[in-house]
């Protein structure tokens, strides 16, 4: 018994470091970088690059170029999901399973010159589009995760007391597979933050811009915050996304 009450509050504890310790420690980590770049001697280079303006200006691009990767996601991988554990389309999951295989398993920036010299176009879309890709498979996967482990039981009884296909699904099937589908949202949205970073590749903005600035022009400080700032943002959305999991799953399994 009391081996199990450690574990609970060992358990109850990281929880609550989560919920409040997390965002906290980013923050004041990002402060603390901030405080440093713009309290130090800038040169020219420097001070157009790290000034408020360019700060907000590529985070709010980052920001951009993730949420719209994340809507893509949702839109194309959760009723394709759906439509793969149907008994009608189960021979195809291997197949489409395979491909999204291939979008995750190819280095993101090989998937982005790829797209760039298939469409030879530059922008917002042209990195959206195949990092969409590359997130695609955690919410499938786990879509597919989450409606296979449906007790057989409760659809039956669904369908037993008068329920359309629809209706089960609607009603039994999707609310018990939301943990298993927001918690490959989350993933796939740090994915998302993480490989936007490469947008720059094809002029599609966002904090990469800082990063490669920095690196090519021998100007750390510039690299440091477009870094900092990139991981500040993939931390904060992961700690979102385990506040959705927890705010959003079924009442009786949270």
């Amino acid at each position: 018994m009391s081996t199990t009450f450690t574990a609970d509050s060992g358990s109850s504890r990281a929880d609550r470091f989560r919920l409040f310790g997390q965002p906290v420690a980013v923050l004041l980590v990002l402060a603390g970088v901030l405080f440093w770049a713009f309290t130090r001697e800038l040169d020219d280079i420097e001070r157009r690059n790290i000034n408020l303006t360019s700060l907000l200006d590529h985070t709010w691009q980052h920001v951009l170029l993730t949420v719209a990767v994340a809507v893509i996601v949702v839109v194309v991988a959760v009723p394709l999901g759906v439509v793969l554990t149907r008994p009608w389309a189960r021979a195809a999951a291997p197949v489409v399973l395979a491909v999204a295989n291939i979008g995750q398993a190819a280095p993101s920036v090989g998937l982005l010159v790829l797209f760039f010299l298939a469409t030879s176009a530059t922008g917002f879309w042209v990195a959206v589009l195949p990092l969409a890709f590359y997130a695609l498979l955690p919410v499938l996967r786990n879509t597919m995760l989450g409606l296979r482990q449906v007790d057989r039981t409760l659809i039956d009884a669904g369908r037993g007391i008068g329920m359309s296909a629809v209706g089960v699904l609607g009603r039994i099937e999707l609310p018990l597979a939301v943990p298993y589908i927001l918690a490959g949202l989350r993933t796939s949205l740090v994915l998302a933050v993480g490989t936007a970073t490469l947008a720059f590749f094809v002029q599609g903005g966002g904090l990469g811009v800082l990063i490669d600035t920095g690196y090519k022009l021998g100007r750390p400080a510039i690299l440091v915050v477009g870094a900092v700032l990139a991981a500040a943002l993939a931390l904060l959305v992961d700690w979102l996304g385990g506040l959705a999991e927890q705010l959003l799953g079924p009442r009786g399994l949270r």
